[in-house]
């Protein structure tokens, strides 16, 4: 598996561990619909949460929740959105971001909450 794949597995099992801690009960893991993948669904109190995670090594081209694109994030909403429909789930849907980075000297997570607005 090259390298980056697994550098985004870590942060993958990061932001779950992370997730599970505070109280968020784990659906389901890489969820696929049609195009699109949801990292995360959770579920915190009344709120189903589709979670993107973004892991990097390095902060020099910028964070990385500023690589969600426009479309990543239409995607994500197509899949959240046939989620609850086809669980006839009646749940307040919220997108988060968690942010990672990983490098030699240290780990940082950024649980980023309604992230970003979709209509």
């Amino acid at each position: 598996m090259a390298e980056h794949n697994e550098l985004g597995k870590k942060g993958e099992r990061l932001a779950v561990d992370f997730l599970v801690k505070n109280g968020y009960k784990i659906l389901e893991k890489n969820y696929r619909y049609l195009k699109a993948e949801v990292d995360i669904i959770a579920q915190k109190e009344e709120f189903l949460i589709g979670v993107e995670v973004k892991t990097r090594s390095s902060d020099y081209f910028g964070d990385p929740q500023d690589f969600i694109t426009p479309k990543k994030i239409k995607l994500l909403v197509s899949a959240i959105d046939y989620y609850v429909v086809q669980r006839d789930l009646d749940v307040e849907v919220r997108f988060d971001i968690i942010a990672i980075l990983i490098n030699k000297k240290r780990t940082k997570l950024e649980h980023l909450e309604d992230a970003f607005l979709y209509f």
